[in-house]
């Protein structure tokens, strides 16, 4: 299973649409256009594929924990309830 197979799964899984998807990686500071994002949910045969690296697959996972449970509390802080 290659990074993008798991980037299309979580994609599907969380309902999330490409602004989403720019907006959790904004969150850690990852950038990326809409038509990156678009050649990373091609087909492989397709000429404008891109493969996903672990740097993009890895931001996208820490953003998807931000946006799911909110961003980490600062050591000495306590969670607000």
């Amino acid at each position: 299973m290659t990074n993008n197979d798991i980037l299309k799964k979580l994609r599907v899984a969380h309902k999330l649409r490409d602004n989403d998807i720019i907006k959790i990686l904004e969150l850690v500071d990852f950038r990326v256009s809409k038509s990156e994002l678009n050649a990373l949910f091609r087909r492989e045969d397709h000429p404008n594929y891109m493969e996903c690296g672990d740097q993009i697959l890895r931001n996208f996972l820490n953003g998807l924990i931000i946006h799911l449970r909110g961003p980490m509390p600062k050591k000495g802080e306590k969670k607000k309830q």
